[in-house]
This record gives structure tokens, C-alpha cells and sequence, in this order.
């Protein structure tokens, strides 16, 4: 392959010094195919809700065009070294930028689901925490877009190897941030809404 391309650069430039850039470069992609040190293997957990499908309409009663409580979600295929879950609810539709719907943290593992309508606050009774959403409120507060188009709200599990020390105050950026190498899986469920 190297002396294809030498033969096609032809003299103006000295073999050597076209191989040597060769050398570099082929190492260069080498490097970049590695993953970073800090990085780890994330396995594929499943995230559902038994009231709307992946891709299908959430029902008004989890919006607030109507109870806008929270909808039930379930999970399973988490890997042994889960330790906690953080959820995290957001509308990148939104018309002033990504809004944020729900943060959740320090979820037990142990656990494979959440009831509908967890309550706002900071506690929740199985040690579980909610920071502040992009409504200034702590928990879950649902789809209420202008109208117009349907929006996308992407549900987020992530699965940690640990717990998060994070304020009651806690906003999804921080929660983002304080993640950084500690999920081992995570999952998504899609769900739309419109007016």
C-alpha cells in the first residue's frame, strides 16, 4: 500500500519523509481507537413504561394538560455492578433549549421499578433524591410543550457504581457531570407529546 502511494507522489518529495508522515499517521488512528483510560464498558440495560410504547404519545394524565403526575417505569438487564440509578427526563424540542423534565438519583439498584406519580420533594422514602427541574421544582413535572409539533421526551437510566453526593438543589448538568465514569449501563425510552 505505502509503495502505491510513493508512486503515485512521484520525486518531489523524498520517500522517506513520505513515509515517515505515513508512520505518524497510521499510529494517529491507533490512539483514537482506544478508549481513554477513565473509560468503562457500558452494558445495554431495557427501560419501558407500561402506559406508552417507545416512540408513541404519552398520555395526557403525565402532562400538564392533565394530573401530570409521573408516569410508571420499569427496567431490567442491569449488571451486577450497578449500585444506584439516576433517571433524567428532557425535551431537546423545547424552543429555549434543552428543557429538563425530572432529575432522580441515588435510586437502589435493587430496585426494578417506579409506581406513577412519585411525589414532589427532595427524599423520597427509599433514599432515592430528586433535584430541581427546568421548572424550578424538585421531581417530575410533564410534557407541556407550546403549541405546535409534537415534542420528543427522552426518558434516561443511567446505571452507577455508585452513589452521587450531590445538594438537594442538584440540576441535570450536575447530575451529568457527576456521572462521568461511573455508569456501567444505561437506557432510554422515547416518548412524544403535542398540543
Amino acid at each position: 500500500m505505502l509503495g502505491g502511494i510513493l508512486s503515485r507522489i512521484g520525486p518531489r518529495f523524498p520517500a522517506r519523509c513520505v513515509a515517515a508522515s505515513f508512520a505518524v499517521l497510521l499510529a494517529s488512528i491507533e490512539i483514537m481507537a482506544m478508549p481513554s483510560p477513565g473509560a468503562r464498558a457500558q452494558s445495554t440495560a431495557e427501560l419501558e413504561s407500561p402506559v406508552f410504547a417507545a416512540d408513541d404519545p404519552i398520555p395526557a394524565a403525565y402532562t400538564c394538560t392533565g394530573a401530570d403526575k409521573s408516569p410508571p417505569l420499569t427496567w431490567d438487564r442491569l449488571p451486577p455492578a450497578a449500585k444506584t440509578i439516576a433517571l433524567v427526563v428532557d425535551d431537546p424540542d423545547a424552543p429555549a433549549g434543552n428543557w429538563n423534565h425530572w432529575v432522580l438519583f441515588n435510586l437502589p439498584a435493587k430496585e426494578s421499578r417506579l409506581a406513577e406519580g412519585i411525589a414532589q420533594g427532595n427524599r423520597l422514602s427509599n433514599g432515592a433524591r430528586q433535584g430541581i427541574n427546568s421548572f424550578g421544582k424538585p421531581g417530575y413535572n410533564g410534557p407541556c410543550p407550546p403549541a405546535g409539533p409534537a415534542h420528543h421526551y427522552h426518558f434516561r437510566l443511567l446505571a452507577l457504581d455508585s452513589s452521587l453526593e450531590l445538594p438537594p438543589t442538584a440540576t441535570a448538568a450536575e447530575l451529568e457531570h457527576a456521572t462521568r465514569g461511573h455508569v456501567v449501563a444505561s437506557a432510554e425510552l422515547v416518548g412524544t407529546f403535542g398540543r
